[in-house]
């Protein structure tokens, strides 16, 4: 390739990264077609064009881009790990982590190629492998964060909550901004039954992030679990205006207007719950109960025979409907 070529080729890499930095993506995705245009065997402009297109959330194509890399470069770690990235994205999980093996074969220093992989790990339920990765992500790279925060969640899940803890500190100690790291941590105060400490981190959360939805949900709930019911409610209103597709959310509010005994209120949050999520098992037990408690007896008992159809090995539907003497 002449030498002008290569240059403008290079130009048109380094304004797509630009782009891509600024979130416009499909500027970045222009600029990289062009690169590609000029040069079809430069692995890199696929490889970053496959980024941008996981950005906006086109998997498939991210992937082929990747693909495409690979296939011209066998051994370009990145790309075996942006793959990655794209696979879990469709719950391709296993493929996922097969990449990520290739990107730490090809460069065992890669820190986040491990990072990832402890992410598939963990939503598969390997916490232990997630560990091991996460420990050596953070020996490549001990000022990472996101591994320590990943890693104290992983230990949150095996309920070791004090090494959960520790973690959590070191994240928003290396980034005081960290408004998940203290999200996270104040779910693992709540664990070990530190109420307050498990709001003052869901509280500091929420100042340095004023849109963070579950923030408030799980701050809500703490503050359910201390009988403060109207805080409680306030929190899941502002949930809800912030992201009213959550339904958690509204069966946590429904939850607590049941306390306060108002149950129409609370059979309105568990019917918007079961709207975002018709297989809700829990949604349909509580309203039925709630439905009980008003007297209507009936609604109760279609919806513990809902919960029936859902899971026919729900115990606690087939006893609550011998309760109001109907045989399942």
């Amino acid at each position: 390739m002449p030498e002008s070529m290569q240059e403008t080729t290079r130009t048109h890499l380094d304004h797509g990264r630009a782009c891509l930095d600024k979130g416009k993506y499909d500027d970045a995705i222009a600029d990289y077609e062009k690169a590609i245009a000029l040069d079809p065997n430069c692995a890199r402009a696929y490889t970053n064009r496959g980024v941008a297109y996981y950005r906006k959330g086109a998997f498939d194509r991210a992937i082929a881009d990747h693909s495409k890399a690979i296939a011209l470069d066998p051994k370009y770690a990145l790309a075996y790990t942006n793959r990655g990235l794209a696979r879990k994205k469709k719950g391709e999980v296993d493929r996922a982590v097969a990449d990520y093996d290739k990107a730490i074969a090809l460069n065992p220093n890669f820190a986040a190629a491990y990072t990832n992989r402890g992410v598939a790990y963990g939503s598969k339920g390997a916490f232990d492998h997630a560990i091991a990765d996460y420990t050596k992500a953070l020996a490549l790279n001990p000022n990472d964060a996101a591994a320590y925060s990943n890693r104290g969640a992983a230990y949150g899940s095996k309920g070791a909550f004090d090494r959960a803890i520790a973690d959590y500190d070191k994240a928003v100690a290396l980034d005081p901004n960290f408004a998940a790291a203290y999200a996270m941590r104040g779910l693992a105060y709540g664990s070990k039954g530190e109420g307050d400490r498990a709001i003052a981190d869901y509280t500091k959360a929420i100042a340095l992030d004023p849109n963070f939805a579950a923030a408030y949900t799980i701050r809500g709930h703490a503050y359910g679990s201390k009988g403060e019911v109207d805080l409680a409610i306030g929190c899941y209103d502002k949930a809800i205006a912030l992201d009213p597709n959550v339904a958690l959310a509204y069966t946590n509010r429904g939850v607590a207007y049941g306390t306060k005994g108002a149950f129409d209120r609370a059979i309105a949050d568990y019917t918007k719950a079961i709207a975002l999520d018709p297989k809700y098992v829990l949604a349909y037990t509580i309203r039925a109960l709630a439905y009980e408690s008003n007297g209507e007896v009936d609604r109760a008992i279609a919806d513990f025979s809902k919960v029936l159809e859902i899971d026919s090995s729900d115990e606690n539907a087939k006893n609550n409907l011998k309760r109001l003497g109907i045989t399942p």
